[in-house]
């Protein structure tokens, strides 16, 4: 029986206006900053405004992609709470996909924006197995002194008693058929500004390293150390990190030029390291694995991967030859492709936005 599962970073599906720009400019939208708005008011109205006319496109492009996707079970990411999702599912999802994603799981996480994952499943997969939720356990609550994982390098703004994840790791036992798999979907931090002369990757790394270490000991303590190969469990979200990247030079006019690099270091090495997972589209050609275009100007751009569907060995093995698809037509037009892999942009795509999101979907059919 055949399983498709996919994830995707929906990037902010909120159901609140965030109004914080009118007193901090760092977080204040660009278009705002043109206008002389001359009270907190006038802000606020100006903001909903813009908040408005520019969700909806963006959530017509989402639901798109998502349809392209076509999964059976889709992991998401920023996702605000489940009357947000049972909107966007209803409002948008449903008129291009019809009623297809009826199971909802999403529990409260630390995440300080207030966003978390969550899972969208449909009752039966493409070949009419029956799809059931058996338990979920949220994972919020672990702190570092639980799992033993504080180091010197968390001790500057962290302490032993702080919790672990920045948003959840979501676990979820499933029944395909008559087939057990788990499920856990994870956020990892985001690459934030740098600090101690260290870029923002590096400045955070020891965060995703304990994220990391945190899921791989939630798993063995699960199935036993030692004893995973031979279970089936998925690993999907956006992990914030990268074991390699594309590097973009050039421009427009001139064209652009890709180059592989390779990271001495990564938080997902935790995972990678003997055998424990496969990243599953580390089988698509090494330029072909990206699914987020990162630009902080002309001196510094680059394609990666985000974002994951890590395989157990043993689902590894069974698909051996199964490829990871990567749904990129919601991408803005700013990001570049490189050459042969151009895709028709849904339509009203823009330049930066609106956009179906700054990640791509990333799907997968299994055999179960």
């Amino acid at each position: 029986m055949t399983l498709r599962i996919a994830t995707f970073n929906v990037e902010n599906l909120l159901t609140r206006f965030d109004f914080t720009g009118f007193r901090n400019q760092v977080r204040q939208d660009r278009v705002l900053r043109l206008f002389d708005i001359r009270n907190e008011a006038e802000y606020q109205r100006l903001e909903e405004a813009r908040t408005i006319a520019l969700t909806d496109d963006a959530r017509q492009h989402s639901a798109l992609a998502i349809a392209d996707a076509d999964a059976d079970i889709l992991c998401l990411q920023e996702v605000d709470n489940l009357e947000s999702l049972r909107a966007f599912e209803y409002g948008y999802l449903f008129k291009m996909v019809g009623s297809g994603y009826r199971q909802h799981y999403l529990i409260e996480g630390n995440d300080t924006r207030g966003i978390d994952v969550a899972v969208l499943m449909r009752e039966e997969t493409r070949d009419g197995q029956k799809i059931e939720c058996v338990d979920v356990r949220s994972h919020a609550g672990i702190t570092y002194r639980d799992f033993g994982l504080f180091t010197s390098d968390l001790a500057p703004s962290l302490n032993q008693d702080d919790r672990i994840f920045k948003r959840d790791c979501l676990e979820l036992d499933l029944r395909i058929g008559n087939r057990p798999v788990t499920l856990y979907v994870v956020h990892f931090k985001s690459m934030g500004p740098g600090r101690d002369d260290l870029d923002g990757r590096a400045a955070t790394m020891p965060i995703r390293v304990a994220e990391a270490k945190a899921v791989r000991r939630i798993i063995e303590n699960r199935f036993g150390a030692g004893h995973t190969a031979n279970k089936s469990f998925v690993i999907c979200g956006d992990f914030n990190d990268y074991q390699e990247k594309l590097v973009v030079e050039g421009d427009r006019r001139n064209g652009y030029r890709f180059r592989a690099v390779d990271e001495a270091a990564s938080a997902l090495d935790v995972l990678s390291q003997d055998g424990f997972v496969e990243n599953a589209v580390l089988r698509r050609p090494v330029d072909d694995r990206w699914t987020l275009f990162h630009s902080r100007g002309p001196e510094e751009r680059h394609l990666c991967q985000l974002d994951y569907i890590w395989l157990s060995p043993a689902l590894a093995a069974r698909n051996a030859t199964a490829m990871p698809e990567i749904v990129r037509g919601g991408q803005p037009f700013r990001t570049p492709f490189p050459p042969g892999q151009e895709v028709e942009r849904y339509p009203r795509i823009g330049w930066d936005r609106p956009k179906a999101s700054d990640h791509c979907p990333v799907v997968m059919s299994l055999d179960i």
